[in-house]
């Protein structure tokens, strides 16, 4: 039965034409005939359209007229507080709360180096690139609970949070990063994955310099003879000792920074990070070498 219905099939397909656009149709029942408004059976009297008006007739007002009264774009002034307000740059805001929050459930490892990239991957803050996030602001809320000694690197740090970190014989720098590295900042492996070398940080621009080269900010571009002394005088300011960290045990961990073209800790700009094999690829060439040193 099965080869004589084989038969009867190709003996169809034979005597059929062949599939093109002249013979093509739709299904049957897929198309429906259009309603004509206005027209006999379809409805004549108001088409669908209502008792008069602007709505019946068509003659809508413009996309912004408010009636006649003074629209909203004439009655708000045009400058003011609201001058370039889609170019602002938007800090998230941690506080030493939540910090000391992930360091107590164990997310975030108080013995290394703690950046962008530890803080998102423990879900501490949510940083957006794309919607002009700059980084991570560290305020002061939570400042008599927080005792954990750290080396945290943010964009922006309020002066009684710096307080409290070096009061338990941490370190705080404020560093910027730029759009494209601070994505790669947020999500490495994603930019791992693409098997790209690592790319030179760019310098703050113009109007950020005075805040990353001053030592109470604790800028990444200070003079470090200047932010020691703005550390005794943050002491004397609050009333508090401030440790002596050079006879620490976490000594090489609290000193550790990044150069001002460095993105990771560790990893050096031009570098490509094998995630399959699992190995790290260096430039060996002068040019590329002379391009991505600081």
């Amino acid at each position: 039965m099965s080869g004589n219905g084989g038969s009867k099939a190709l003996e169809l397909l034979r005597s059929l034409p062949r599939v093109c656009l002249a013979n093509l149709r739709p299904s049957p029942g897929s198309k429906k005939r259009e309603r004509r408004r206005g027209r006999g059976r379809y409805g004549g009297r108001k088409c669908g359209r209502g008792h008069k008006g602007e709505r019946q007739r068509g003659n809508r007002p413009r996309l912004g007229f408010e009636g006649g009264q003074t629209p909203f774009y004439l009655a708000i002034p045009k400058y003011g507080f609201n001058e370039g307000h889609s170019l602002r740059r938007q800090y998230q805001p941690l506080s030493l709360q939540r910090l000391q929050y992930l360091i107590d459930l164990g997310r975030v490892d108080p013995t290394q180096p703690i950046d962008l990239t530890q803080l998102t991957n423990a879900r501490g803050v949510t940083v957006q690139p794309l919607k002009r996030d700059y980084g991570v602001q560290l305020v002061e809320e939570g400042a008599d609970i927080f005792s954990a000694k750290v080396n945290i690197e943010v964009q922006r740090a309020s002066e009684l949070a710096i307080a409290t970190i070096e009061k338990n014989g941490g370190v705080v720098t404020t560093s910027f990063y730029d759009p494209r590295s601070l994505e790669i900042l947020c999500k490495p492996v994603v930019f791992f994955l693409r098997g790209q070398p690592i790319p030179k940080r760019m310098l703050p621009p113009e109007d950020l310099v005075r805040y990353y080269t001053d030592a109470r900010n604790r800028g990444y571009l200070a003079d470090p003879s200047k932010v020691a002394e703005a550390r005794l005088e943050l002491a004397k300011k609050y009333g508090y000792v401030l440790p002596d960290i050079t006879k620490d045990e976490l000594f090489k961990m609290l000193s550790a920074r990044k150069d001002p073209r460095q993105i990771f800790f560790g990893l050096a700009p031009g570098w490509i990070v094998n995630m399959a094999d699992k190995k790290i690829l260096k430039p060996t060439d002068e040019r590329l070498l002379k391009y991505y040193s600081s």
